[in-house]
């Protein structure tokens, strides 16, 4: 990983984290409704891909629905997967 590498951020006017490495965005959109967040599409440019810039994209958009006590429906086949992957966030599934 890019020591160089920023944190993940929430931008909450456009709906999605965030993450900047090397001068290309990462990007997991979702929908809040109540007290649940629905990710609906993760995007990663290819120049990033096969990094792990995803999976630490989604781990820093779980921290923080776990953090704000919300509820999260992965319908991003990619977030759902990564779920999956790692049980210790299957408590925050809606």
């Amino acid at each position: 990983m890019n020591a160089m590498s920023s944190p993940v951020r929430d931008n909450t006017t456009l709906a999605r984290f965030e993450l900047d490495i090397d001068g290309h965005l990462a990007v997991a959109n979702y929908r809040l409704s109540g007290d649940v967040m629905t990710f609906t599409h993760t995007e990663v440019p290819r120049q990033l891909r096969e990094r792990g810039i995803g999976s630490k994209l989604v781990l820093g958009a779980l921290e923080a629905a776990r953090a704000r006590g919300l509820k999260v429906q992965p319908r991003c086949s990619f977030v759902g997967d990564y779920i999956a992957r790692h049980p210790e966030f299957r408590d925050l599934l809606a």
